[in-house]
């Protein structure tokens, strides 16, 4: 018996290492399952970001139309779009964008 695993020792010890680096390659903090795992996370976070920097952005816009210097002319177009608001006697043309 002794004599067989001396003569078998290489392959005993190859199997014994392979099947230890395909369990960690499987598993593990660095494994194939944690990878699948971090890359979904990543994923959600970059969406997460996105809607947060547009989200930023708005506020900015926002917060640079609280100013003292009111600029009257972007207030008047924007009334008008919104509203379609316009003066006695004055046409109004819509002009849609068909892209």
């Amino acid at each position: 018996m002794l004599n067989k695993l001396k003569k078998n020792y290489f392959i005993i010890v190859s199997f014994f290492l392979i099947l230890y680096f395909f369990t960690n390659l499987l598993s593990g903090d660095r494994g194939l399952f944690s990878y699948f795992e971090k890359k979904d996370q990543l994923s959600k976070l970059e969406k997460k970001e996105m809607l947060l920097t547009k989200k930023i952005e708005d506020l900015t816009f926002k917060n640079s139309l609280l100013s003292d210097n009111l600029d009257l002319d972007f207030i008047e177009i924007l009334i008008r779009e919104k509203f379609l608001f316009g003066k006695k006697g004055e046409k109004i043309y819509i002009i849609k964008n068909e892209n």
